[in-house]
């Protein structure tokens, strides 16, 4: 059986003529999946013929709501999604005065470790498809009445670590006939895989990588992200030079503001030190709690800014959304349907 939301319209084209189809049978097609349709059946434009095969050789893909939550705080909403075959992935949907964002995943739980991270703890089941990255905008929006303007793969899993998806979910989530949401309007956040980071480089893409950067030196942030100890602040900085210099895309430096971890007034000096040459800005991010983590939220983000900003670095501190539903930065998780709802 074939996954035709995660084709491209030029793959999709191909397997249609390979079916004996016309060519323009393949952009109807395209448009029905992202109208949101769950059958062959709903595409009436289609020949009864043509319907009747696709539903013996095709499938659509269909996440159930396993959990919906929403915040009274901010009307933020989480999604915990079933997959097709059980797994389950977390989806947020924020409200912000320039538009609605939706921060999607792209794995079924993440190898990278991070100490400060929910979604990390259980590992990493496997990959999304890019139908199931495709579904958790498109559900959303359908499911929660909200047009969505902004995307951020800020979810569970590590994007680069599931590059060819990405790339596919991108161009599919760009496309005109489909959801056709810009590429300045999505935002892409990484640990800090610096050989992907240049591959990703090479696309030219205008969206916005984020680094996940959470300290400016290598013994800290090897104590918080495995993923450093191969790779070192300073490699990771001069990746970060090159996509600037190869895009023209200034990046968002992620840093979780973490007690007495990589807070104090040196950390400050030396991430100064470290960000000159590599344009970008800082985003602190008060550390949200996660139970199975002894980490807990820093008391100088104010000094911590106010340090960086007088190097002249451009800083803002996120904002807080859906955290009496541990939905906020750092707390989605993979969740088993049985005993840990």
């Amino acid at each position: 059986m074939v996954d035709l939301k995660s084709m491209t319209l030029e793959e999709l084209t191909a397997w249609v003529k390979e079916q004996g189809e016309p060519a323009f049978r393949a952009r109807q097609i395209f448009k029905w999946i992202y109208r949101g349709v769950t059958s062959f059946s709903e595409m009436t434009d289609l020949s009864k013929s043509l319907r009747e095969k696709l539903e013996q050789q095709a499938f659509l893909t269909e996440p159930k709501v396993a959990r919906k939550q929403e915040s009274k705080l901010d009307g933020t909403i989480k999604y915990l999604w079933e997959l097709s075959d059980g797994n389950c992935i977390e989806t947020v949907l924020m409200r912000y005065k320039h538009g609605n964002t939706v921060c999607i995943s792209c794995q079924v739980g993440c190898r990278m470790g991070c100490a400060f991270c929910a979604s990390t703890l259980a590992g990493k089941v496997r990959d999304l498809t890019p139908a199931e990255m495709i579904d958790q905008v498109l559900f959303t929006q359908l499911d929660s009445g909200v047009e969505i303007s902004n995307i951020v793969l800020m979810g569970i899993g590590e994007p680069l670590d599931n590059f060819d998806t990405v790339m596919t979910f991108l161009k599919l989530v760009n496309h005109p006939d489909g959801l056709n949401i810009g590429m300045r309007h999505i935002s892409l956040s990484t640990c800090g895989l610096v050989e992907q980071i240049d591959k990703l480089a090479q696309y030219g893409l205008q969206l916005t990588l984020s680094v996940s950067l959470h300290a400016p030196d290598d013994e800290t942030r090897s104590k918080l992200m495995p993923v450093n100890r191969s790779v070192g602040v300073e490699k990771l900085m001069d990746t970060c030079r090159r996509y600037f210099q190869t895009t023209g895309r200034r990046i968002s430096y992620e840093y979780a503001m973490i007690d007495g971890v990589n807070d104090s007034d040196a950390q400050a000096e030396l991430l100064a030190q470290r960000l000159k040459g590599a344009p970008g800005h800082v985003n602190l991010i008060p550390l949200n709690d996660v139970e199975e983590s002894p980490l807990k939220p820093s008391r100088r983000v104010a000094a911590f800014q106010k340090r960086l900003e007088s190097h002249g670095l451009t800083v803002t501190v996120r904002r807080k959304l859906g955290g009496d539903i541990d939905a906020s930065c750092g707390q989605l998780r993979r969740k088993a349907m049985r005993g840990t709802q």
